[in-house]
């Protein structure tokens, strides 16, 4: 969803010029700006480049996250400091929304969790809601956004900790293996979201694009392995990373579906099946 009318005015050529005075003084890339205000690179990029307005409700985002007013972002009033009260919320008020619709999501499912239920454990209003996400489906973009965002930062922490590739996929079977209870949200949410995609284009291309980046992931690891001589010699990257994710998801699915003390013997067999694929069709005999 993207609409201009949540502001008064509208966005002007010298907008983009203000952003990026919000950019420069965070003192972050743009990448890193986008993550923080829940905001697609590219979308980011194309509105400071002028080949897109920014909505309302991105501009609303980076006033909080550069605490500036909103107004002078737009053109219409002077610089003043942001009067929505979020200065005390870890990440600012945009960051706390979408971490809670996450942990909602994946205690109550998606089609459960209303706005209310979001305001009230944000210990804000439904209007603060809307004013940074006017629209459920924008609120459900940005969540995956955030998880996806999360996931990678994850998963690039324990491949940097690996001394060669099969201890990255080592690394990389026991960060998907949903034994804690912070993993066991984590795919609660990918699952309620899968579902979610199948119904929603925009959900569906986030969707496509993280799976893409991930089975890239692990197709690398498996060009370093074979380079590296401890996995097998002519392994097809691409075919082994489209099996294993296979595998992954559709173990994880089921450790999911598994309650109280069995869930963790339901990780264990997981844990184990995925290492005796591994062992069999990709470290080197």
């Amino acid at each position: 969803m993207e609409t201009d009318d949540a502001l008064d005015g509208a966005p002007t050529a010298d907008t983009a010029a203000r952003v990026r005075e919000v950019i420069a003084a965070a003192g972050v890339s743009q990448r890193e700006f986008a993550r923080r205000v829940v905001m697609d690179p590219s979308k980011l990029s194309r509105s400071l480049s002028g080949t897109r307005r920014f909505t309302a409700a991105e501009l609303a985002r980076i006033a909080d996250e550069g605490r500036v007013d909103a107004g002078w972002l737009l053109g219409t009033r002077p610089r003043e400091q942001a009067t929505e009260p979020s200065a005390g919320v870890e990440g600012g008020r945009p960051l706390q929304i979408v971490r809670e619709t996450v942990r909602l999501i994946a205690e109550h499912g998606f089609h459960a969790v209303r706005v209310a239920d979001i305001a009230r454990a944000c210990a804000t209003s439904s209007a603060a809601i809307h004013y940074h996400f006017p629209g459920r489906a924008e609120l459900l973009e940005a969540a995956v956004r955030w998880c996806m965002d999360e996931d990678t930062a994850r998963r690039a922490a324990r491949l940097a900790e690996a001394d060669d590739a099969a201890a990255e996929l080592r690394q990389l079977i026991a960060l998907q293996t949903p034994r804690t209870a912070q993993q066991r949200r984590q795919w609660a949410v990918w699952l309620d979201l899968w579902a979610e995609a199948a119904r929603s284009t925009a959900v569906g291309r986030l969707h496509s694009e993280y799976y893409g980046q991930w089975r890239e992931t692990v197709a690398d690891v498996v060009r370093r392995g074979v380079a590296q001589g401890v996995f097998r010699a002519g392994l097809d990257p691409q075919a082994a990373a489209l099996t294993l994710t296979a595998l992954i998801d559709g173990l994880a699915t089921h450790v999911l579906s598994v309650s109280g003390p069995s869930s963790a013997a339901a990780a264990d067999a997981m844990h184990a099946a995925l290492t005796t694929h591994v062992t069999d069709t990709i470290l080197a005999p």
